[in-house]
């Protein structure tokens, strides 16, 4: 999402930090060139406007000009204030003590309602809660249909109403079956409409009114750009929100949506969709966020997201066999495993510190299928072949190519991989061994996988 505008960002940085000294004038050509480059991310030209003066008022003071690294503590004020204009700290979802609690979602039709439905059920569900599922979207063909297909997916039951109801007595309906079902939390999907109207406004406040939620998130498509911003400006000023749900923030968009938004409605962002499966929701950090953008990485959601994909037993059972036996092609696989379910190299790359500006990864085009190409040649050995490698000679590399659908060569190139890594793994554990305590904590967190 915010590729381009952390590329041109990192530019005007390179330029500061290699310098002594800045003078007033170094401050407001850099200022000129982050207003230009906030512009062609599609951030709101106001936004743009009181960020750039901010940042300018702080560099060209006494921070600035008695550092030592005046370049770094420009770059320091710019993180600050972006995290200022995201909102500061974690917005959280708020739910009363009442069974159930409500969450109501509104938004225009295309946002990704439906979808963002079922991925804040799935997250509730995960830390604990007993959710329930409201389609009272009655104007979209299928969109009760996908709701509760979604539902099936994730084991997570749906209310609907029948034919011709109104949607402010299907939800309140559901409201009722789940208090009977002992659920509780419940997601209402609205309908959306192609703009803002009289007609969606209406019947979103009987909505509201039939359920009282504790919440109410608007779901944003972080793809339109400030065309968002305005959609939920007018929510803001006809129907009161809680908080955002940005959709779709994953994709190729300029990202000013995100940066604009809170500034614009005063509304925070509490989650951020980053892909299409059911389990790609996070919370949103406003200070992971600006690092991200800056190139500074994100170590913590990256930690998050091993700890969330990963088993406690299942990580302290391959510590365990890490320590106590040589290691094998079988976890080797484990580890690649790992890594698809934190969503694949790239999305583990953009959260690495420094990976941004290293030109050989952001020339390098990131595919995972070589990570399913990996585990079907793993696949296809043997047992004793994937505990013991060294027997692997030409004729079995020919078979496991023939039954993997890849090349000796790429059987070659994984077995050379395998024992690259085997060998970085017994020097590490050597280590381990030598220093012991003093050495614990500065390797890889628990359950974070081994960059290949």
């Amino acid at each position: 999402m915010f590729q381009n505008l952390s590329d041109r960002l990192q530019s005007i940085f390179s330029n500061l930090t290699g310098r002594g000294k800045l003078s007033e004038a170094d401050v407001d050509a850099a200022m000129r060139e982050i207003r230009m480059a906030l512009l062609e991310a599609d951030v709101n030209f106001k936004v743009v406007k009181e960020f750039v003066a901010g940042v300018r008022e702080r560099a060209i003071g006494t921070e600035v000009s008695e550092s030592l690294t005046p370049g770094q503590a420009v770059v320091k004020i710019v993180l600050d204030e972006l995290v200022v204009l995201m909102g500061k700290t974690e917005s959280r979802l708020t739910l009363s003590s009442r069974m159930p609690g409500v969450v109501m979602l509104v938004g225009l039709q295309g946002s990704g309602k439906t979808t963002a439905s079922a991925k804040l059920a799935n997250m509730l569900r995960k830390q604990g809660r007993r959710p329930m599922m409201i389609a009272c979207d009655v104007y979209r063909p299928a969109a009760i249909d996908q709701l509760q297909a979604l539902g099936r997916e994730i084991d997570i039951p749906v209310h609907r109403g029948a034919d011709g109801d109104d949607p402010a007595d299907i939800a309140a309906a559901g409201v009722k079956a789940a208090i009977e079902d002992m659920r509780d939390v419940v997601i209402v999907d609205t309908a959306g409409r192609l703009h803002v109207d009289d007609e969606m406004m209406d019947e979103a406040v009987r909505i509201r009114n039939a359920v009282k939620p504790d919440q109410i998130l608007m779901v944003v498509d972080a793809m339109t750009g400030q065309d968002a911003v305005n959609v939920a400006k007018a929510f803001a000023d006809r129907v009161d929100f809680d908080g955002v749900i940005m959709s779709k923030l994953d994709g190729d968009a300029r990202g000013g949506a995100a940066l604009s938004i809170r500034k614009v409605t005063g509304k925070p962002i509490k989650f951020a969709s980053v892909g299409e499966r059911l389990d790609a929701l996070e919370a949103f950090h406003p200070d992971r966020m600006a690092r991200r953008i800056l190139g500074m990485g994100d170590v913590l959601s990256l930690i998050e997201k091993a700890q969330d994909t990963m088993d406690a037993n299942e990580t302290a059972a391959m510590e365990e066999r890490l320590r106590t036996s040589d290691f094998t092609l079988d976890e080797f696989l484990a580890q690649l495993q790992q890594v698809k379910k934190m969503g694949g190299l790239g999305d583990i790359l953009k959260m690495m510190p420094g990976a941004g500006q290293m030109k050989e990864l952001k020339d390098a085009e990131i595919d995972d299928k070589v990570l399913d190409r990996t585990e079907a040649i793993i696949r296809s050995m043997t047992t004793r072949e994937r505990t013991k490698p060294s027997i692997i000679n030409g004729s079995r590399r020919e078979r496991i190519a023939k039954g993997s659908g890849v090349e000796v060569s790429d059987v070659n190139k994984l077995i050379k991989q395998f024992e690259q890594t085997r060998k970085l793994m017994k020097q590490f554990q050597g280590q381990k061994g030598k220093k012991g305590k003093r050495r614990r904590g500065r390797g890889m967190p628990p359950g974070m996988p081994m960059p290949f």
